[in-house]
């Protein structure tokens, strides 16, 4: 029996095939609030708060992928549900291969948007992993948050900014920096093989933060995946251009 106090905080909307929208590295599950209800007309749509995170930070460390995906099995046992589709977005996805390649009876369908293999491939990212620990504990997520953004969201109106960096700044600091540097660790290359059901993978053909190079991995290394690289997007592509991000998703989520 999983106690209430164990589980990861989550909602539900909608009716029909389950589908988990597993959200990224420093933020919640109100990251999919632009795209929730269209789902939600044809699912039975459930959004976690990964261990760590937003209205799930009570509960301890470790934040390890293989611990935030156990997080996801458990709260399939607490739905009664035998098996989901899964979407993970950015660090989502990674937590969403995870789940895959452990529990491969349990994913029906597996979507990877804006995600990786591994994170620490080159110059870029391997100092970008040390480095953010340094920013948090120095910035502060308030301040830390509205750099990112800075950067990050120049693609998406001020109401959307103002709202992903409140997300990004509402988190604990401390958290954070283990909830990162776990993410950093990640590397599902070796076993990218074993990944056995249908597969989507969704890129931004212009993110910088998670490049193609990423995408292109992902698709040659699980066999039978499908990529879909949307033309002038970027990391942002779930806020700034939603319409066609579940076009792509519902396309596969609806076949056979």
């Amino acid at each position: 029996m999983i106690e209430s106090s164990e589980l990861i905080a989550f909602t539900e909307r909608g009716a029909g095939p389950p589908l988990m929208l597993v959200h990224g590295v420093m933020i919640t599950g109100e990251m999919f609030e632009p795209v929730v209800d269209h789902f939600a007309a044809r699912h039975r749509v459930i959004v976690p708060d990964l261990r760590g995170h937003g209205r799930s930070r009570g509960l301890p460390p470790p934040y390890t992928v293989p611990e935030l995906a156990r997080d996801v099995e458990r709260l399939l046992d607490h739905l009664k549900l035998p098996s989901a589709a899964m979407l993970g977005y950015s660090q989502g996805g990674a937590v969403a291969q995870q789940f895959a390649l452990d529990y491969p009876q349990r994913c029906d369908r597996l979507v990877l948007a804006c995600t990786y293999a591994f994170n620490m491939a080159s110059l870029r990212e391997r100092i970008e992993g040390r480095l953010v620990p340094l920013l948090i504990r120095c910035l502060g997520m308030p301040r830390f948050a509205r750099l990112v953004i800075s950067q990050g969201l120049t693609r998406v109106d001020e109401a959307r900014r103002r709202q992903v960096t409140g997300l990004i700044a509402d988190q604990d600091p401390t958290l954070m920096v283990a909830a990162w540097r776990a993410a950093m660790a990640f590397d599902s290359r070796p076993r990218l093989h074993e990944v056995a059901c249908p597969t989507l993978v969704v890129a931004g053909a212009k993110d910088t933060a998670v490049p193609m190079h990423h995408a292109r991995m992902l698709h040659e290394g699980i066999a039978g995946s499908r990529l879909v690289a949307i033309d002038d997007a970027d990391h942002a592509l779930i806020w700034a251009r939603p319409d066609e991000f579940v076009r792509v998703v519902d396309a596969f989520l609806d076949e056979a």
